[in-house]
């Protein structure tokens, strides 16, 4: 009986070590999981990887001669029931040079919806590279039923841009965005300063 017990005793060992390596290992994968969506997004925002935008508190104070198309895109969520597009199909800006674009969203609903939009550029590569200074995108939209709103972003496109021969086939760039109805809306309201939403009605 004694034989017995004595073997077991490092049998049981080993057990509870594999059980705390095991527990360990899926507390970590529990916790990379929620980690990794800000970590990417961070990685994006840092990077411009996936087309993310950088931003920017002012433009620079270079410009260069070199001349790129900026083209608009609008998209909603079919569970929000807003009209929103471009008011100008796209702009010519030179690089460094900053712009001020518009889009329209109106709100077709019965009662006051909040709205948050996402954004990208295409070709992805050139994110790193597109910096907007203020953007309806960085807070919550609220529309009343039947309002309409302007919504402004001002952006240049990094001279750096320039320097990267990777990037010397570009001549159009598109920004693109989407808007969603908000999961956690914050206080109803439509702002008029800048990068916020100005009434149209």
């Amino acid at each position: 009986m004694t034989r017995r017990d004595t073997g077991a005793t490092p049998v049981a060992a080993r057990n509870r070590r594999l059980m705390l390596v095991c527990v360990v290992v899926v507390a970590v994968m529990v916790g990379m999981s929620f980690a990794s969506v800000p970590l990417y997004r961070l990685f994006c925002q840092v990077t411009g990887f996936g087309g993310a935008t950088q931003r920017a508190d002012k433009a620079p104070d270079t410009v260069l001669d070199r001349v790129v198309t900026v083209r608009f895109n609008a998209d909603t969520d079919p569970s929000l029931p807003w009209s929103f597009r471009p008011a100008q199909r796209e702009v010519r800006v030179r690089l460094g040079e900053q712009a001020l674009a518009f889009y329209t969203a109106r709100n077709f609903g019965h009662e006051p919806i909040t709205g948050t939009a996402t954004f990208n550029v295409t070709p992805e590569k050139v994110g790193g590279h597109f910096d907007k200074i203020q953007c309806f995108c960085f807070t919550q939209q609220t529309l009343a039923p039947g309002q309409s709103a302007e919504l402004p972003v001002s952006f240049f496109v990094d001279p750096s841009l320039a320097k990267d021969p990777n990037l010397d086939d570009i001549k159009v760039i598109t920004l693109s965005y989407t808007f969603f109805r908000a999961r956690k809306p914050e206080q109803p309201r439509v702002s008029a300063a800048p990068g916020g939403a100005r009434p149209v009605n």
